[in-house]
């Protein structure tokens, strides 16, 4: 996992391979809210297979010719797998505009509508408990020997819990920008992050996209889009806002920010993101190497509804951190967010330090809307529910974990190996 470094397990690794095929790796959302069965709004039940949850919520808009904003969904879900979860369509109240989303069903490139259900409330990012997952290990020497390897390592974790890494998915793979863009933007350069989204090519991509990152790096926008392929639909969103720029004359920083904003607001957001999730890699890391269910002197420790808790001894501290009903955290670099003390805070500082950049920075002043104050985010998780068997073609894991954290992350104490 990018800029992660530490493990908790001292178990070998079983090594293998996940992801052969995508029917492998499935998850499924944990929901929190449930649709009652009436209201204004749509909710669809999804499997998708090797899709984005972004492109199937951009093709149903689409297909209904509605805006993309009246779309909600409570999380980002793996491409590389099968994958369930709900997707909410606003304001559909007719029965007529309820017709047209079941008319969807099977339309939907690899995405099937399993249930299609009325509800009051609006769905949003982050309404979700957690999700499951169930995910076969393959390509290993010893399946049954593996498997009780893999079920040591997931008892421990079901006691330490699990480094909170953020995983490839926030970074991309094969290509790996996101962060970059993001570090372009924290450091106020609008040409620079679009340069390195749009060109800036890559050996493990097709030639085809290759050829159309170096006509942009070269200045050619127009031959630039008529090489993009299909898979580069949103490198298309943003060179289009240029081309029609460039007729104007130079092209200027609103005109990089032009291109930015004809990006979907959640991938908009994705950048900084990417970045800060970066750096907080690399601070839990070196947390978790002063003890991963330990509180140490200086912590700042949240609770499960994400708010601090102050004012209790170490021994207490410590009590509810071994109960999972508190975490030791660290930071989502932004402009507010506050130091641990102590020796935490120091490595914190460090951090920053080591990148030449400040907290300030990350107001973004050209695009404030994609700055962030930053947060205190848990520096481990939950597993439970977690088990390997051995099956003919593999270890097959599953557990559940707490929204917003990386199956990967479990994996990678598992295999020790990097898992994407």
């Amino acid at each position: 996992m990018l800029n992660a470094n530490t493990y908790v397990t001292a178990q070998k690794g079983i090594g293998g391979t996940i992801r052969n095929q995508y029917e492998d790796f499935y998850v499924e959302e944990i929901p929190e809210i449930i649709p009652e069965g009436e209201g204004p709004n749509v909710y669809v039940w999804i499997e998708k297979l090797g899709r984005t949850t972004l492109d199937v919520v951009l093709d149903i808009a689409r297909d209904l010719h509605i805006s993309r904003k009246r779309m909600g969904f409570a999380g980002m879900k793996d491409k590389k797998a099968i994958t369930r979860q709900w997707i909410c369509i606003a304001n559909m109240d007719s029965e007529e505009q309820l017709n047209q989303v079941k008319a969807l069903d099977g339309e939907i490139y690899k995405t099937d509508f399993l249930k299609i259900v009325r509800g009051r409330k609006k769905l949003r990012m982050g309404q979700l408990k957690g999700n499951k997952f169930r995910i076969l290990i393959k390509d290993l020497d010893d399946i049954e020997r593996s498997a009780d390897t893999a079920n040591e390592v997931l008892k421990q974790l079901e006691v330490t819990g699990v480094p909170n890494y953020f995983g490839w998915q926030r970074f991309g793979k094969p290509r790996t920008i996101t962060h970059l863009v993001g570090e372009a933007l924290v450091e106020n350069d609008l040409e620079k992050a679009v340069g390195r989204y749009i060109g800036n090519p890559q050996d493990d991509e097709s030639e085809e996209n290759q050829l159309a990152r170096q006509a942009f790096d070269d200045g050619n926008l127009e031959e630039s889009l008529n090489l993009m392929g299909k898979g580069m639909r949103y490198e298309k969103m943003m060179i289009k806002e240029l081309i029609k720029d460039s007729k104007k004359g130079e092209l200027t920083d609103k005109s990089y920010m032009n291109a930015l904003h004809a990006l979907p607001k959640p991938l908009q957001r994705m950048f900084v993101h990417a970045y800060q999730s970066y750096l907080f890699n690399e601070a839990v890391s070196n947390r978790v190497e002063m003890g991963i269910n330990s509180y140490v002197e200086g912590d700042i420790v949240i609770d499960n509804e994400e708010h601090i808790v102050r004012d209790k001894t170490p021994e207490e501290f410590q009590e509810l951190i071994e109960t999972f009903q508190a975490s030791p955290t660290c930071p989502l670099y932004g402009t507010k967010v506050p130091f641990a003390g102590g020796k935490v805070g120091e490595m914190e500082e460090n951090i920053l330090k080591n990148y030449n950049i400040t907290k300030e920075d990350f107001e973004v002043p050209k695009m404030p809307r994609l700055g962030s104050h930053g947060l205190r985010r848990a520096m481990r998780f939950q597993v439970w529910d977690a088990s390997a068997v051995p099956t003919d073609d593999g270890v097959l894991c599953e557990f559940s974990i707490n929204k917003g954290s990386y199956a990967t992350a479990v994996l990678r104490e598992v295999m020790k190996k990097d898992v994407v």
